[in-house]
């Protein structure tokens, strides 16, 4: 899932400053799962910004809405009346769906009230890891269901580095080496012959050091 944690408060309340009326839009599900903007946490924000503007001997009116899914074209429509009646809207979605909205609504100005991380996993309640970078090239069946490139510091292929002491990273001696984690996954498996296998030299075009990316299904197109 993405996961995003909410932007300061003091930073949301200056990009709205120019603003009497505006909707804040929350997403049901990434956000919503992590607790940074759902209908609970939009809520939330209007009531703050509320708040901040009276005790600023000033008025702001809030509307509230949260979609299923904001990076969507059909989920978005369901602001249309919302947005017609506010003069800026605050997105508390991913980046993809800050920008879905951005487009669906030109004639509005668009605030983002997250700030979008990175695609994890739960741990733990209340904690997310990094688990993938949308690498495109994806080598998990080669590295025991393990991603190097989400989780070693160094993004090494052929690891680990000689900096690893004890299954620790030397970037961070609190975090475990993933190249550590590789080799035990592999030998549990009966696959340590795979670590034999010399890498490639990475192409990274396929993941955000190649520019804009687009997927393409033709069978899905009409």
């Amino acid at each position: 899932m993405i996961t995003a944690v909410r932007k300061p408060l003091n930073e949301i309340i200056e990009m709205v400053a120019p603003y009497e009326k505006i909707l804040v839009t929350g997403c049901g599900t990434c956000v919503t799962i992590d607790y940074s903007g759902g209908a609970k946490e939009a809520a939330i924000l209007a009531s703050q910004l509320r708040i901040a503007r009276r005790l600023g001997g000033k008025k702001l009116e809030t509307l509230e809405q949260t979609v299923e899914r904001q990076c969507e074209w059909e989920f978005v429509k369901e602001f249309t009346d919302h947005a017609a009646e506010c003069q800026a809207i605050i997105s508390m979605a991913c980046g993809a769906g800050i920008q879905t909205v951005a487009a669906a609504f030109p004639d509005k100005p668009i605030f983002p009230g997250v700030n979008t991380r990175f695609i994890g996993m739960p741990q733990k309640q209340g904690v997310w890891e990094e688990r993938c970078v949308c690498c495109g090239n994806c080598v998990l069946h080669l590295t025991g269901g393990l991603c190097p490139f989400a989780r070693c510091a160094k993004t090494l292929l052929n690891g680990p580095c000689e900096g690893s002491q004890n299954g620790k990273c030397e970037v961070n001696r609190e975090l475990d080496c993933v190249w550590q984690q590789i080799y035990d996954s592999l030998k549990e498996k009966g696959r340590l012959a795979d670590l034999r296998k010399i890498f490639p030299l990475r192409d990274w075009s396929t993941g955000e050091d190649g520019g804009y990316r687009i997927t393409v299904r033709e069978d899905m197109m009409l």
